[in-house]
């Protein structure tokens, strides 16, 4: 390395060997020693910031986060108690030991009780020190899962909003204790991975819907235009699903608002689970929601609508009352560089078909054809002409 071929011609220089007795009593060397580790340490820190800015999710960097805190310490667990949603007590839970995930069988489900704290005192924390701190100013209880952990250190991952989420670092694997130094250089990594985290937030914010977590309207507009582009440029098929809650006013009208908030809660998280790492679950607007199903032909598109209607027939919604079933009608078109249709027109076709679903009962599946709209239902493909 350059450092060392420096290092070796600066301790070579016929001055420094004259006066090296005097050099080491006075401490030079030594000196020089700690200026090296010191630059030594910046790196590591500069790349452990690059390693989490580069990142896009927020699995990714937290993880990066893991690979720079146990390279640097070797701790024998580090656990992330973080908040997906800013304004709710939902608690994400993600632990590692040896770099791998680790299932974490402590009842930890909140982290509000430690915010005052941490707002007062935003730093790494010895856990002993924090219990101290702490043991008089919350309900008898709280901090007894984190006891059960063991943590050494505490790690607050703080924002504009407040808490975002805790690290709890374990004891080190094979030294004893955190020095002041290693304690600097945690506060430093914790804030990168704070910052990390605003700018993915700020981003999340902008693209996604507040009530469901989905992908907002205009982010659904920008991605379809591209989708349609992109079909017509490499002359691929994709498709669009439209979906929209069965009799929903009713649920409104019936059991409140704050019920039918639930039922678009709940048919988000199950639209979420049904489409893959590539498609792009909207809400559209009210209880209409859109899936772009890019590289997707009509077909498949239709078993991905049909296997989403059945998940959400069978769907429980947690409320205070019983709640009858939802369903949901969906309309399906299918797009390639034949089509020579605008979004706007994609749009127009799929509304048609989810229409013909809604005029046909409900609780089903209509595809949109080339002149035509294709009534699906399971076991039979019947085909109705549209009106001109």
């Amino acid at each position: 390395m350059i450092e060392d071929a420096e290092h070796r011609d600066f301790l070579s220089n016929p001055e420094i060997i004259k006066n090296y007795l005097t050099l080491q009593q006075i401490g030079v060397f030594k000196h020089i020693d700690k200026l090296h580790k010191d630059i030594k340490d910046c790196r590591n820190l500069l790349s452990g910031a690059v390693d989490i800015f580069n990142k896009t999710t927020i699995d990714e960097i937290l993880d990066a986060a893991v690979w720079k805190i146990s390279d640097q310490f070797l701790p024998s667990f580090i656990t992330f108690l973080w908040k997906p949603h800013r304004n709710r007590e939902d608690l994400t839970i993600k632990s590692y030991k040896d770099h791998k995930l680790v299932d974490l069988d402590v009842p930890i489900r909140t982290i509000v009780p430690f915010e005052d704290f941490f707002r007062s005192f935003p730093k790494p924390i010895a856990y002993e020190i924090f219990a101290y701190q702490l043991k008089d100013s919350v309900a008898p209880g709280v901090l007894q899962p984190l006891e059960q952990l063991n943590p050494e250190i505490l790690i607050p991952i703080m924002g504009p909003s407040g808490l975002y989420g805790i690290v709890m670092v374990g004891r080190k694997m094979l030294v004893e204790g955190y020095t002041l130094e290693e304690l600097f250089f945690l506060e430093q990594i914790m804030s990168f991975l704070s910052q990390a985290i605003q700018n993915h937030l700020h981003y999340e914010d902008s693209v996604r819907d507040v009530k469901t977590g989905l992908f907002n309207h205009g982010y659904f507009m920008n991605r379809l235009n591209e989708e349609v582009a992109r079909t017509k440029r490499e002359a691929e098929v994709s498709s669009l699903l439209v979906m929209d809650v069965d009799n929903f006013k009713k649920f409104n009208d019936t059991y409140g608002h704050l019920a039918g908030d639930r039922i678009l809660e709940s048919l988000a998280s199950t639209i979420k689970q049904s489409v893959r790492t590539e498609d792009i679950p909207s809400r559209f607007g009210g209880e209409e929601f859109t899936i772009l199903l890019p590289n997707t032909p009509r077909q498949i598109a239709w078993l991905v609508a049909e296997r989403l209607r059945d998940a959400v027939a069978s769907m429980k919604v947690s409320w205070e009352s019983p709640l009858p079933q939802v369903t949901i009608s969906l309309g399906v078109v299918s797009f390639d560089n034949r089509t020579n249709a605008s979004p706007d027109e994609i749009i127009k076709r799929a509304d048609e078909a989810l229409y013909q679903s809604k005029e046909n009962g409900r609780n089903r599946t209509t595809v949109w054809g080339a002149g035509l709209l294709f009534r699906i239902q399971r076991g039979q493909h019947d085909s109705v002409s549209a009106s001109a």
